[in-house]
């Protein structure tokens, strides 16, 4: 019944969701079935959703409904995958009749059988019959980086995520698996690990924390030129990491660790392991053991009885740790979760005000330390060309893709997914501007 038929993908939320899509892909490819980029030609449209925040389910029932106005066209089946059905099938199944199938997160291997069932003329939920496909990826990345999703679930119950709900208890990959997983993925300037903890690796496999010994294997493929580092939870960050990366000329002098809050009862209340005297002691620690390391974090405003104390004091944290990029979210009231019941819930308006005023803050830290690169040369990993601008794009180690700021420089040529070195002639709060040395006007 699927004979000659095309498949189509829209993939929300993070980069570990990305990750869930392109092995949906590869089942759909290794059977022989054609993809599209076009919905409107696809007969078959998969949703892959997430369900962190009531913003993000939002935006995946919407997306939904958007898809099935391609009926009367191409379009025959609808399948809704990922993190929306995995939480909450018993009230989406008989709700959201514009899906046909159904899928949670590790339910990649059984998508074509459900669709037969579906074409049969049942309307399939399928959550939790499967199991995770982990033999293959058809990448939704430039050619040049790629993700490695090292673990899935999480252990460290913050009260304000739903995460465990979601994605269950922490599961690390083989090491075995990961390797070869990396070596398929072809020639890549960057390989990006993702996990909700990457910190955590190997701990429920081999009874300790294993991310050095995962880093060590990966960086000896060929194919790989270097690693990055997301989601580093900090009171995981221990010496031999640290030396790791330090000494890894593979690996990138970068570390995205979210550390959600500055002040202890804040971080108390929110279940994180950690303190701001802890925190700015890490840090400390980081650079004098990597000098010039780029260190990535996110906050939230607005949890539970934050006061405009804690909320000033956050702000101070934020000059004294100077971070090189932040994110800033105001706390979202999550039903299912501890936070959710707390007392001193605190206004919209207000969150947003603190938001706006974190930004305000980390934007001059931001911008002072790009400033510091006017002048100097900076190895740019080149990304592709920028049509509006007439110029060539990047990033410095200190970036990752589609989070952070970018580089965009002028050249005789450049080739995507190849290095280059940039003399840094301008910037503003978010971007740098510059020339190689052989380009003139």
């Amino acid at each position: 019944m699927l004979q000659d038929k095309k498949f189509g993908m829209i993939s929300l939320g993070c980069d570990k969701n990305r990750v869930d899509a392109e092995r949906m892909l590869d089942v759909i490819r290794s059977h022989g079935y054609a993809v599209t980029d076009d919905m409107a030609e696809a007969n078959v449209l998969i949703v892959n959703t997430c369900a962190f925040l009531e913003e993000a389910r939002a935006e995946a029932i919407d997306t939904v409904l958007e898809c099935d106005g391609y009926r009367g066209g191409a379009l025959e089946k609808l399948v809704v995958s990922g993190c929306l059905p995995e939480k909450y099938i018993g009230e989406l199944f008989p709700s959201l009749t514009e899906g046909d199938v159904f899928l949670g997160c590790s339910d990649a291997e059984i998508l074509l059988d459900a669709l037969e069932r579906s074409y049969r003329g049942e309307r399939v939920n399928a959550v939790g019959c499967g199991r995770e496909h982990l033999s293959g990826r058809v990448l939704t990345t430039p050619a040049h980086y790629a993700y490695l999703k090292i673990a899935d679930g999480c252990n460290n119950f913050c009260t304000y995520c739903l995460i465990p709900k979601i994605r269950g208890r922490y599961r690390s990959y083989p090491i075995e698996a990961l390797v070869e997983e990396a070596e398929s993925l072809g020639e890549l300037s960057e390989l990006i690990l993702v996990a909700q903890d990457v910190t955590r690796y190997g701990v429920d496999l081999y009874g300790e924390k294993s991310l050095v010994r995962l880093l060590r294997a990966l960086t000896a493929a060929d194919n790989i030129r270097s690693v990055r580092l997301l989601y580093c939870y900090p009171d995981a960050i221990d010496g031999a990491l640290i030396e790791e990366i330090a000494n890894n000329p593979k690996i990138v002098k970068y570390l995205d660790i979210p550390l959600q809050h500055s002040e202890d009862d804040v971080l108390k209340r929110m279940n994180r392991r950690g303190s701001r005297a802890g925190y700015l002691s890490l840090l400390a620690k980081l650079r004098e053991a990597v000098p010039g390391i780029a260190i990535r974090s996110t906050f939230i405003a607005g949890f539970p009885a934050e006061t405009e104390e804690e909320a000033a004091a956050l702000e101070s944290f934020l000059r004294e740790a100077k971070l090189t990029n932040c994110g800033f979210f105001a706390y979202s009231r999550e039903p299912d979760t501890p936070a959710y019941k707390m007392k001193g819930q605190i206004p919209a308006s207000v969150k947003k005000r603190r938001v706006r005023r974190l930004y305000a803050v980390q934007e001059g830290i931001s911008a002072a330390y790009l400033a510091s690169w006017v002048g100097k040369r900076l190895r740019v990993l080149c990304d592709g060309i920028d049509g509006e601008r007439g110029c060539f794009v990047g990033r410095g180690y200190f970036s990752a893709p589609e989070i952070d700021g970018k580089v965009y420089f002028r050249a005789p040529q450049a080739c995507q997914g190849e290095y280059y070195d940039v003399l840094i002639t301008d910037t503003d709060s978010y971007d740098l501007f510059g020339r190689t040395e052989d380009y003139s006007e």
